[in-house]
Parts: C-alpha cells; structure tokens; sequence
C-alpha cells in the first residue's frame, strides 16, 4: 500500500502570511509573486530570502530589466531583516538584462542554469519576470512560444534541481489567466496597492498554492522598519469557539453592586455590553470600574481606547492598572487602520495575557482609526470584531456616544445594537432645573434585568446608583419631569 508523499512547508519569515498559505511555502514548488507598482513584490522576496537563506540552504536572486542589485540592495538594508553577512555567502545576486537584449530566452536560460549549476541554490528568485513578458511581446516572431517554452523549460530544471523558485512580476490587473505563467505556477501571490479618498491602502490574495489549503480573501499588510506584516482577515470559527453558556455562576460584576442587581447578577461571561449615552455621562469612568473590579477578582483586561491620548488614558486609576499589570493597553494612535490589525493587536494581547475583560471606548473614535474603505463597511467590521473576540470566550465592554435627545429614543448611532447582548442606556434628565444623571439597562440576552431608570452620581469612589424613577407623561413633550419612584423594582427578560 503506497504512503502520501510529505511535501515540506517552508516558513517565510513574514508574520501573519504563512497562515495565510496554510503552513508556508511548498518546498520545491514554483510561485508567482504578482501585483501592481509599488505594492511591495521586492520588498516580500527578499524577506522571505533573507530568512530562508543559509550556508546549507543558498539563494541566487536573478535581476533582469528591475533595478540594478547595487540601488536594490541599498534600499533593502534599511529593513531590519536584511543580513549584510550572506550577501556573496548565502545569498548571490546575479543581473541578466544583457543576456535579454533580443528576446533570446535560451540565452537567458542556459545562464541561469549556468549560475544554478555554479552556486547550488536551494532557492531561486527571478526579478522583475514582467520584463520576460514585455519582451516576448516585442519580438513579431515566435516571442510567446519562447516564452512559454522558457517557462517550462525553467519549472522542470528548478525542479530538477529541488529547488523552490519565486518570480516577481509587475502587473496592473489579475489579467493573463492564459498566461503560461499563471498557469504552470504552482502558487501565485497576489499583491495591490490602492487609494480611496484620502487613504492609501496594500492588500494581499493567495491566488492558489497547490497541495495546501490557503486562507481565501483579501488581507491587509503594512510595510515598516520591519518589512511586511500580514493581517490575515477575520474568519469565525464556531467549531474553536471558547464562548461560555450562561450557568448561574457564570457572571462578571461591574464593580457597582447596585448595577449587577440591575442585570440580573453581573455581565454574563463571554457576553458583548454596549454603553450609549451622551458626552460627559460617565461611560469611560464605567470602562474603568470594570476594568478595576477585574483586576481585584484577578481577571485580567485590555483597552483599546480611541479617543484619547496615552497621557490622558494613563493617568489615575488606569496607569495603577497598567503598572501593576493587570491592565493592558492598545496602541490607536495610527491613523488608517485596518479591522484586521486592530483585531490582531486585540487577540495577540488576549492571549499573551489572558485576559477576561477587553473594552473599546469609543466605537465613534474606533470609526475615524479606521481606514476609509472600512468606514463604509463599519457594521460588517463591528460584527466581525465583536463575534471573533467573544468566540475567544471574553467578555467585551464598547462604549458610544449618543446625541441627547429628549423626544428620540436611540441605543446606537450606527443602527448596530442588535450585534450585542447587552445595553446599558447613559444620560441626562432636568430635575428642579438640574441635570441629573440617569443610568438603565435596556437588554441582557436570556436574564431577569430591571426596567427602571435610576438616578446615579460620579464620586471620588466611582460611579454610585440611588434611587429609581417614574416617567410622567410630559417626557414626550420635549420638557421631561422626573420624580423619584417608590415600591418595588421591576424586571423583565431580555431578548
């Protein structure tokens, strides 16, 4: 009885993208790395080279047309990947734009195999290949047939010689299906680099990569200092999910006992809680006390706050969060993100710590952090996040805010209050000729939870709920009028 052939998947050095790939680069397979001007093709070869190459596994780098290896290599070693120490050792750069003056392929090929023959690589790298293609193109001849021939011609000798081959090439659109290239390629990467409006954003497809099971879709990436970083995109996985059924013990406090009462005994684990209300309510001082209480039951939490400044949100009762550990933090001071990065810094920072509680105040700054092209499909993101995180088995805390109207009853500005379990409604009432803060719950999926509006203050201590209150009937008039309400609280069961 025959056995499955064990094909060896090689890491690529490039966070986020082996993932994508399913593992990692086939080893002696045959890929396209494609995609328009500037996205990054270079760039993600020679990371990959540099962190596959070593005096046991050698890589030759073939320029033909591209830029000189002189200029290449100059930009190349301001990422913190490059190593001068394999240039001419591990790694040799080899330019063929002389042996390609007239579209003679097999001089193009019998130099190749030449210099593959002399260093041995165990990985080979042909820049730009879109050079190969416009030059087949001018010949009137039989320019594609030696194309297509070259190719082939390329592919089995790589193969041959088991080594993995990668050939970079300059496309506008995913265009030549017919291509030979396209066709023969074992993987194809697919690379782009776009503006809307005033964002500019790189995106990357796993076309195909044989033998494996890829990652489908659009993925963001960033290139920095580092090189690139590959945030795959969001997928739900109910079968790895950790979300916990609502039992009896299983609840979060909020840190006020009078608000746990309010919900029906706490936060249900594993649940999302949505604050509404207007400016100066008090739902970043409600993150807090949430946060804080975690800390004491020994719950760790992250934050990812939106709308203020590191110096602003790490003062008082957070930076003593932060410093003793039990509270991690965010960065959301870059413009332009990604759901995707955003969900990556979240759940790397979930794990690395643990955590039982994340918050997001605001989604309206978490909306403007977004990328343009996100913006528009700001729900679709929203639920993304919030199902992802909760799946993990968190439970997740998101603030936002509300215009305070007195005759329009919101719970969401964004018409997405449907996407959490529950709602806590935040705002201002006149009472006396004063404004009071008033505090309700508005729906706790599957619980028992109050129904009554209660009057609460913002102290030294946190945020303290009283009494709670009767409507009369001139709210709707637009002059509303409060009073204290006597008896007992009443409940009703959340959808």
């Amino acid at each position: 009885m025959s056995k499955k052939v064990t094909i060896r998947q090689l890491p690529t050095g490039v966070d986020g993208l082996d993932e994508l790939l399913g593992g990692g680069i086939p080893e002696f397979s045959f890929n396209l790395i494609a995609g328009t001007p500037g996205s990054g093709k270079t760039t993600l070869a020679h990371q990959i080279m540099f962190s596959l190459a070593s005096p046991e596994r050698r890589a030759l780098f073939f320029t033909v047309l591209g830029e000189p290896p002189l200029k290449m290599l100059r930009y190349q070693q301001q990422f913190s990947y490059f190593d001068i120490d394999k240039i001419n050792t591990s790694i040799k750069f080899v330019n063929l734009a002389s042996d390609l003056l007239d579209g003679q392929f097999e001089r193009v090929l019998a130099r190749i195999i030449e210099e593959v023959e002399s260093f041995g690589p165990s990985l080979v790298f042909v820049d730009s290949f879109r050079s190969m293609v416009q030059s087949a193109k001018s010949v009137r001849d039989d320019g594609a047939r030696g194309l297509q021939h070259f190719i082939q011609m390329l592919g089995v000798q790589m193969t041959g010689w088991q080594a993995t081959t990668f050939l970079i090439g300059e496309y506008l659109t995913q265009e030549e299906e017919s291509s030979p290239v396209f066709t023969v390629a074992d993987g194809i990467i697919w690379m782009l680099q776009d503006v809307h409006r005033d964002a500019m954003f790189r995106k990357l497809q796993v076309i195909k990569m044989r033998g494996q099971a890829q990652r489908p879709g659009l993925h963001t990436f960033r290139i920095s200092s580092s090189g690139i970083e590959v945030f795959p995109r969001a997928i739900l996985s109910y079968e790895n999910s950790h979300r916990t059924e609502i039992t009896g013990n299983s609840r979060l406090t909020m840190g006020e006992p009078v608000l746990d009462k309010m919900m029906g005994g706490g936060l249900p684990v594993g649940y999302s809680l949505l604050v509404v209300g207007p400016s100066g309510c008090g739902k970043s001082i409600l993150c807090t006390e949430f946060l804080a209480e975690g800390a004491r039951l020994g719950e760790p939490g992250v934050i990812a706050a939106f709308e203020k400044s590191p110096s602003q949100l790490l003062n008082g009762r957070l930076k003593k969060l932060v410093d003793d550990g039990s509270l991690s933090v965010i960065d959301t001071q870059v413009l332009d993100l990604s759901i995707d990065e955003i969900l990556h810094d979240l759940v790397n920072l979930i794990r690395k710590k643990n955590a039982k509680r994340v918050v997001i105040d605001s989604l309206s700054g978490f909306e403007l952090a977004l990328m343009s092209t996100f913006r528009e499909n700001f729900r679709e993101s929203l639920y993304r996040l919030v199902s992802v995180l909760t799946n993990m088995g968190v439970t997740v805390l998101m603030t936002a805010e509300l215009e305070d109207r007195y005759t329009d009853l919101r719970f969401s500005s964004y018409g997405n209050a449907f996407l959490t379990d529950a709602i806590l409604a935040m705002r201002y009432v006149e009472i006396n000729g004063q404004f009071k803060r008033v505090i309700s719950v508005v729906k706790v999926r599957a619980s028992q939870h109050s129904k009554d509006i209660c009057l609460f203050d913002i102290t030294d201590k946190g945020i303290k709920i009283g009494k709670a209150l009767t409507r009369y009937h001139g709210i709707l008039s637009g002059q509303p009028t409060l009073a204290p309400k006597s008896g007992e609280q009443g409940f009703s069961t959340g959808d």
